[in-house]
C-alpha cells in the first residue's frame, strides 16, 4: 500500500469517545454489489479491495460497515479484513447490530439476547478482538418505541470488553435521551442531507450541544437511500455545482459537513473515481448565500431540474 496522501484530514476531525476520526469517512455498503441487498451482480472483488486501500491512502480512518452488508458472493466485512488487516492503528471501524439477514438474504431483527451473537459475528468477520464502535440500528417500526432493553444488552457487552464505544442509529431525540440514561453514547448515525425535515435538524443540533458526533448517511443518495441518488435535484443544487465546477454529489456532501464541526459523513462507493470526488468534497466551501439557497424549499428557486 502506498503512503497516505491525506485528503480526508483537510475536513477536520471529531471524536468518537476517545477515538479521533476525520470527518469524511467511508461507508462499506456499496462494496458488495451493484444492488447491495439483493442477489444482483456482485462487484469485482479486487476492485472493491482496491477502493478500500485507496480510501486509507486518501486519509480515511473511519469505516462504517455491518455483518448484514453482503450480496450473493461478497461480504463487506470480509473485504475490509482482506484489504486492510493488519489494520492501521488509527483506523476506527464502526458496525451496526439489531438488523440481521439469513444466508438467503432474508431480514430478521435480533432480540436483546441475540445481540451478542451479532457482535461476535462482526468480530469473526473482521478478525478483531473487540469492536471500536457498535451502533444500535433501530428498526423503522420502533422509531417511536423504547430501545432500552436492546441498548442495555449492548452496554453489558461493552462492560465485558467486546465493544469499546456505543452509538445509536435511525433514532429520535427521545431515544437518544433514553440511551444516554443507560450508558455513554458517542455518536448518532441518522440519514441527513439536503431536504431533510426540521426534526432531523433539531436532533443534529442537539448532538452538537452534547458534544456528540452526528454521523450522516445517505447525504448523497437522499431519498434514493440504498438504491443510490434520487433521479431529481433542485435547480439550486445544480447551479451551485456549476458555479464550483464540481458534481452534485460533492455539493450535497459539502452542505452536510457545513452543518456543524460535529457532523461526519460516511459516503460509500465501489468506484475509485467517485471515492476521490467524495474525499475532495470535504474541502469544498460553500458561501452563506449558497448554504441558505440549498436549505430553502426547492420551489423558492424554481422547478426541480432533470438529473
Amino acid at each position: 500500500m502506498s503512503p497516505r496522501t491525506n485528503t480526508a484530514p483537510g475536513t477536520g476531525t471529531w471524536r468518537l469517545g476517545d477515538l479521533t476520526v476525520n470527518r469524511v469517512g467511508f461507508g462499506a455498503m456499496r462494496l458488495t454489489g451493484t444492488a447491495p441487498f439483493d442477489r444482483g451482480v456482485p462487484r469485482d472483488r479486487e476492485r472493491s479491495i482496491g477502493v478500500l486501500r485507496r480510501a486509507i491512502e486518501l486519509g480515511v480512518n473511519h469505516i462504517d460497515t455491518a455483518a448484514f452488508y453482503f450480496s450473493a458472493t461478497r461480504s463487506a466485512n470480509e473485504l475490509i479484513n482482506r484489504a486492510l488487516a493488519p489494520y492501521p492503528k488509527d483506523l476506527v471501524i464502526t458496525t451496526k447490530v439489531w438488523p440481521g439477514r439469513d444466508p438467503s438474504g432474508g431480514w430478521w431483527w435480533a432480540t436483546p439476547d441475540q445481540l451478542r451473537g451479532q457482535v461476535e459475528e462482526n468480530l469473526r468477520q473482521l478478525g478483531r478482538d473487540h469492536l471500536d464502535v457498535v451502533n444500535l440500528r433501530v428498526p423503522p417500526s420502533r422509531r417511536t418505541g423504547s430501545i432500552g432493553e436492546h441498548f442495555g444488552a449492548l452496554a453489558e457487552l461493552r462492560d465485558a470488553g467486546l465493544i469499546r464505544h456505543l452509538g445509536i442509529s435511525n433514532v429520535t431525540s427521545g431515544q437518544l435521551a433514553e440511551a444516554r440514561a443507560i450508558a455513554p453514547v458517542v455518536c448518532v448515525q441518522n440519514p441527513y442531507g439536503i431536504g431533510e425535515l426540521s426534526e432531523d435538524l433539531a436532533l443534529l443540533r442537539l448532538c452538537g450541544e452534547l458534544g456528540l458526533a452526528f454521523v450522516a448517511f445517505f447525504a448523497i443518495a437522499g431519498s434514493g437511500r440504498e438504491a443510490g441518488p434520487a433521479a431529481r435535484d433542485s435547480e439550486a443544487v445544480y447551479a451551485v455545482a456549476r458555479a464550483h465546477g464540481v458534481s452534485v454529489a460533492q455539493v450535497r456532501l459539502a452542505w452536510t459537513l457545513q452543518q456543524g464541526p460535529h457532523v461526519l459523513a460516511i459516503p460509500g462507493t465501489g468506484d475509485p473515481d467517485h471515492l476521490a470526488q467524495n474525499m475532495a468534497a470535504g474541502t469544498l466551501r460553500l458561501s452563506e448565500e449558497e448554504m441558505a439557497r440549498l436549505t430553502a424549499p426547492p420551489d423558492l428557486f424554481g422547478p426541480a431540474a432533470q438529473a
